[in-house]
């Protein structure tokens, strides 16, 4: 039997947020090289977008790049950049056929310019979709988007467009990259690491976190099911008691 179908459809998270971790040890224990766990890291990538399709979830946001990956060694990078590119150019169709929007956070302008000619004309492409919303985090920094939007306000403030006493949780919230989003209600991070990595660090103020002890090409559709499951099981309270709920 199916996760899929435990599901109760009436508790739906809204939104779901990845980590996408261990494509490069999960390369290195077959005795890969590291861009071979994240070639296969796209079939999970598939795994999740396609599972949260056909589980009704309307946004599912993934860890793809950090602004810290830009360290790793060159060559590792570059080929990273290529398979954006080339995966953009192959799932454009499973976007459309699944009624997929894409949509993009961090500093896109890092990316090569071939990177970012292909993102934006498959964000332009999908932009009319409503089933599913697909984010990439891509050169993304949680405390760099926090420094970003603390900049901006004060700019506002400066410019007398703002005051001082009116910036508030929803005001400090339109100033981020995810403005357009709503907060993500499931945290899931592969590869049994148990820490945030820089990750939508004001979102997920209340958020429910679940760590899988698996590596991310090894994720499938079960996995995302089995965690929805997980996630439904636990009691949001939001600073309540049970009582109150």
């Amino acid at each position: 039997m199916s996760f899929l179908d435990q599901i109760d459809n009436i508790k739906l998270p809204q939104h779901i947020a990845i980590i996408m971790d261990g494509n490069g040890r999960w390369a290195k224990q077959k005795g890969k090289l590291r861009v071979f766990g994240h070639q296969n890291g796209v079939k999970a990538v598939r795994e999740a977008l396609e599972g949260c399709v056909q589980a009704n979830i309307k946004f599912l946001t993934l860890y793809a790049f950090s602004a810290e990956n830009w360290n790793r060694p060159k060559l590792e990078v570059i080929a990273l950049m290529e398979l954006l590119v080339s995966s953009l150019k192959k799932e454009i169709k499973t976007f459309q056929e699944n009624g997929v929007r894409l949509n993009a956070i961090g500093d896109i302008s890092k990316l090569p310019s071939n990177a970012q000619k292909k993102l934006q004309e498959t964000i332009d492409a999908t932009k009319d979709n409503t089933h599913c919303t697909l984010t990439l985090a891509l050169s993304y920094s949680s405390r760099q988007e926090i420094v970003e939007a603390t900049r901006n306000l004060a700019r506002k403030v400066k410019a007398g467009e703002l005051n001082i006493e009116e910036i508030n949780d929803d005001i400090f919230s339109v100033n981020l990259y995810t403005r357009d989003l709503p907060d993500p209600d499931l945290l899931i991070r592969t590869s049994g690491e148990l820490r945030i990595s820089n990750f939508l660090l004001w979102q997920i103020a209340y958020s429910e976190l679940c760590f899988l002890d698996k590596m991310w090409p090894e994720f499938t559709k079960e996995d995302l099911y089995k965690s929805i499951v997980e996630y439904q099981q636990r009691e949001r309270r939001f600073g309540k008691t049970s009582e109150q709920l």
